[in-house]
């Protein structure tokens, strides 16, 4: 008979369909909590605790400097374990009913440029052989489609249709969506393919993109390749994938893009995700509207 934590990993896996890292990093949570509940209270069945024992494990993650951003991802695995309780008709009362997250202060997401993003196509416009082609097209279809991480490293060879002009991506919980490409973008596939085909050994080759080994990606490998890339023209502190999805958004809304049109390129289940995005945008309108209105000349 499973555990309910195993159980409780099924439910995330199977129900809710969330990806392994998600998954691993809700059980860590509620292990911590299962090991701070034995050492602190001598209490092995963290289905039967309160909140005031839930108190007491944030305010000792607050004292060993764990910033409330952290705190409260934590909080939000304990709210979904005891919320798989109640489900499960185990428990009666989430002890986390009451529970209110910790203030955290608002980042901005600050976009690269359009003109950092011409001058690092202008270093990389004339990629050579297999790593340097597929490089340039990674950026590129990061910019071009506002794509996660995730999604491009999951990409399937057979989900790039040319003759349509569109890629198909399996984003969160296993949502499909549709992304048009544009005729550059087909152009580098196109030399990417041609170049994907003269290697040997390609072990992975369901997935498009891959190493130079023939293995799929992995997350910190297409992390390093935006900083390392970026670095060459943006003193951004922040240099990452993450970014560039967020450029993509401000640079659409930037030039007129519907807010509803982002969304769905996005993946986003609501508008109120993509509205993160519409600050620069503001920005920009903002400016506009200052150099035309008579008023203000």
């Amino acid at each position: 008979m499973k555990t309910n934590k195993e159980a409780f990993r099924d439910y995330l896996q199977l129900e809710k369909k969330y990806s392994d890292h998600t998954v691993n990093g809700y059980l860590a949570d509620v292990l911590a909590f299962e090991e701070f509940n034995k050492v602190c209270f001598e209490q092995e069945n963290i289905e039967k605790v309160n909140y005031s024992q839930i108190r007491s494990w944030i305010v000792s993650l607050v004292d060993a400097e764990i910033s409330n951003v952290s705190v409260n991802r934590k909080m939000a695995s304990l709210k979904s374990f005891y919320k798989f309780l109640l489900k499960t008709k185990q428990i009666e009362v989430s002890p986390m009913l009451k529970h209110k997250s910790l203030k955290t202060p608002k980042t901005i997401q600050i976009p690269f440029s359009e003109k950092e993003l011409a001058d690092l196509m202008q270093t990389i416009n004339n990629p050579s052989g297999f790593e340097e082609v597929r490089d340039k097209l990674i950026i590129d279809l990061l910019y071009t489609t506002g794509i996660r991480r995730a999604e491009l490293i999951q990409l399937q060879v057979q989900n790039v249709d040319l003759s349509s002009s569109v890629i198909k991506v399996l984003g969160k919980r296993s949502k499909e969506r549709i992304i048009p490409i544009l005729p550059i973008i087909v152009q580098q596939i196109n030399v990417y393919l041609g170049e994907r085909l003269n290697m040997e050994n390609i072990i992975d080759d369901e997935y498009f993109f891959i190493s130079q080994k023939g293995l799929k990606l992995s997350e910190s490998f297409v992390y390093r390749l935006i900083n390392s890339y970026f670095s060459r023209v943006s003193e951004k502190v922040k240099k990452s994938p993450h970014v560039l999805r967020h450029t993509f958004a401000t640079h659409l809304l930037n030039n007129g893009a519907d807010l509803n049109s982002v969304k769905e390129l996005l993946g986003h289940s609501s508008l109120a995700s993509t509205q993160v995005y519409t600050h620069n945008s503001l920005a920009e309108l903002k400016k506009v509207y200052a150099n035309a209105h008579p008023r203000n000349k």
